[in-house]
């Protein structure tokens, strides 16, 4: 089997790494932070994902970590390279990091006497591997990428809190490829690794670029279609967003996925993808009119959203928001509607207090001493006037007993109709859905 390195064992890295030595390939992964190497050494998770743990049990023998890049690139077959584009702020990512590594790379590869395959997992402007990728590793090794060494594209599709899955369990796998046998080698890897037998689409590497942000770009227009038919529904007499999806999702040409009106979407993919859309058509000189929509519907949605809650309670009373990260089953709350809502009913001069399963440390970095952290849900709960379930982590999934023997409680603002309206039905708590006409 091929050695495979991982450069950038981070949220992602570590996680196709961990997968790659589950599937008995030998993996090293290469990285700047110490603790990170030495816990991925010891067989330890350094991340929060769920499975990943199991994943790299399993593989214990496989992988490897190291901060040495030569050594990883020469006892190796394949570079997958995964370290971090941030977005700038007309939208387009910042290649500094992937730049850096491709320099060291490619300086590496001009000592190596064997082919090697680079791919590129970080996500790219349309046209970064022609005119950035490439001509680094050409001039750095002195060689002829797709005959001396092989380069790909290829992004993953996943979501944190399920990339284990998502990872062997694509809906697709991506391929942008610069040569056949370069893509050959990849797919390979991929058909071994993924448990679906997914199907793969190989183009050139430009094709593949705009694939990747236009995938989540699609994925957000969809989720605001979805929250526009939910304050449509909170407006009519008798609305349910969800009978609405529900039915018009089962049609093929719509789907059911991500067609949940609920709070806006968020985390470190979908609204930075969305908005480099919007710089890969400025760039080209061409509108992204549903692009550009569909940002400025998101930040309605969570001004609209707060404006609700706002209402609800006087300026003495306290909030507890429940869920504070963009989703479940991670820590992150980069960009998270909840987050957002919490910063605008501060701003507002409320009292809120939060809890949060996994990202209240994450949140205290961003929130700072402006709410109170609780380490319990019952703690939140105390003194509360209004609760707001914003992120439906399964702990919350039978609140319902523990909101009614709370004293004080008088209105729970479901973001996400996680929980049973008829549960509330004379126990003195005023049920509101996001979504629901709640007369």
């Amino acid at each position: 089997m091929m050695r495979i390195s991982v450069v950038g064992i981070g949220k992602l890295g570590i996680c196709i790494a961990a997968c790659f030595a589950s599937k008995g390939y030998h993996v090293i992964g290469v990285d700047i932070n110490k603790k990170t190497i030495d816990l991925v050494n010891q067989s330890k998770a350094p991340v929060y994902e769920p499975r990943l743990q199991e994943k790299m049990s399993y593989g214990k023998s496989k992988l490897e970590a190291t901060p040495d890049l030569k050594y990883a690139i020469q006892n190796t077959d394949v570079t997958f390279v995964v370290v971090n584009t941030p977005s700038l702020a007309d939208g387009s990512y910042s290649t500094e990091y992937l730049e850096n590594a491709l320099v060291k790379i490619g300086t590496i590869l001009k000592e190596k006497k064997e082919w090697h395959l680079i791919s590129v997992t970080s996500t790219i402007l349309p046209g970064t591997i022609n005119n950035v990728i490439k001509p680094i590793l050409e001039n750095k090794s002195g060689k002829e990428c797709g005959k001396d060494f092989g380069l790909c594209y290829s992004p993953e599709f996943i979501a944190l809190g399920s990339v284990i899955h998502d990872f062997t369990n694509p809906g697709f796998v991506l391929i942008g490829e610069y040569d056949s046998k370069s893509g050959d080698i990849l797919s390979s890897i991929y058909e071994k690794v993924c448990e679906n037998n997914p199907p793969i689409r190989r183009m050139s590497s430009v094709n593949a670029e705009l694939a990747k942000i236009a995938f989540n770009s699609y994925v957000t227009m969809k989720i605001s279609f979805a929250n526009t038919l939910a304050d449509l529904c909170e407006h009519l007499p008798g609305g349910n967003v969800d009978e609405i999806t529900n039915a018009i999702g089962l049609d093929s040409r719509i789907g059911l996925r991500y067609l949940k009106g609920g709070l806006a979407f968020g985390g470190p993919c979908f609204p930075r993808d969305n908005r480099a859309v919007l710089n890969a058509a400025k760039t080209l000189n061409c509108p992204a009119l549903l692009s550009e929509t569909t940002d400025k519907v998101n930040q309605y949605h969570i001004t609209r959203v707060a404006k609700i809650a706002a209402s609800l309670v006087e300026k003495t009373e306290k909030i507890a928001i429940l869920g504070i990260t963009y989703k479940p089953n991670t820590d992150i709350v980069e960009e998270s509607a909840s987050l957002a809502i919490t910063s605008k009913l501060v701003s507002s001069g409320l009292k809120v207090s939060v809890y949060d399963p996994a990202g209240l440390d994450n949140a205290r970095k961003i929130l700072g001493n402006t709410v109170m952290y609780c380490s319990s849900l019952e703690e939140c709960l105390d003194g509360t006037k209004l609760v707001i379930l914003a992120t439906p982590w399964d702990e919350f999934r039978n609140l319902e007993s523990t909101l009614v023997r709370k004293k004080g409680i008088k209105i729970i603002l479901d973001c996400w109709r996680f929980l049973n309206k008829n549960n509330f039905v004379n126990k003195g708590i005023h049920y509101i859905a996001i979504g629901l006409d709640n007369q």
